[in-house]
């Protein structure tokens, strides 16, 4: 909560445009998961964000037609999400919830459950991850969907990379990168993430850190079974479009 809490008011500095990245997102997201929800039929399409930060996927989820709630764990990302919002013109049901505990925080169950940008392995335990899938569980209707995207970590963990490519934006005035620090086991790492900034010909660095699973397709595929869902399938960039690994379930 404290990494995103202190990320919220610079989070747009990590995309090359994040108004573009809304709409992109929106586009790719939109096609996908009326591909892959089951009866979808034509009246609106109830959507839970359950980990929506400052609303990059909810928002551009709204524009396209989605009734869209969205919590998150951060009440700082939430406020900004708001904001931004209005700028774009939807209407959004924001609230400040855990996805460990949805089922108590988060009236309603929806066509939908969405967990987008590599929220959920933020999760060390199974024990929490179970939790976790359980409540995405309950919020989800019968027949409904749930998407979560991920990190790659079955490719990451055989290489168990240092540091990101740096992405280089305004004219070499912005330089966003992250520095992982790998546990022995190679199970959980620290990110630490930086925005170097040349701010009036001085240059800036913030720093932020937290820690990440590298959550294994099969380990996730386990623990979503468990949680009750079926049909448990992975869709990857190169299929969907999107830059992170795609699961879905239904329930």
């Amino acid at each position: 909560m404290a990494f995103y809490d202190d990320l919220a008011e610079n989070y747009h500095l990590i995309f090359y445009n994040w108004v573009a990245a809304v709409e992109r997102h929106g586009d790719i997201l939109n096609r996908f998961i009326r591909s892959n929800l089951t009866n979808s039929g034509v009246a609106p399409i109830s959507l839970l964000d359950c980990s929506c930060g400052i609303g990059t996927q909810a928002i551009g989820l709204a524009k396209r037609g989605f009734t869209v709630t969205a919590t998150d764990l951060s009440s700082v990302a939430i406020q900004r999400a708001k904001r931004e919002s209005q700028s774009f013109g939807v209407e959004i049901d924001f609230g400040v919830a855990d996805f460990r505990s949805l089922e108590t925080d988060v009236t309603g169950k929806f066509d939908v459950v969405l967990s987008a940008d590599n929220a959920l392995p933020h999760l060390i335990s199974d024990d929490d991850l179970y939790l976790a899938g359980r409540n995405m569980y309950a919020k989800i209707r019968q027949g409904g969907l749930l998407v979560v995207t991920t990190r790659d970590y079955d490719a990451l963990v055989q290489d168990k990379p240092c540091v990101t490519q740096p992405n280089v934006y305004d004219n070499g005035k912005r330089i966003v990168f992250q520095v992982w620090d790998w546990e022995d086991d190679s199970k959980t790492y620290i990110l630490n993430h930086f925005i170097v900034q040349d701010i009036n010909g001085k240059w800036e660095t913030k720093h932020r850190r937290t820690q990440y699973r590298a959550l294994l397709r099969h380990e996730l595929d386990s623990i979503l079974c468990a949680c009750g869902f079926k049909d448990v399938t992975w869709h990857m960039p190169e299929e969907s479009g999107y830059y992170q690994p795609i699961v879905t379930a239904h329930k």
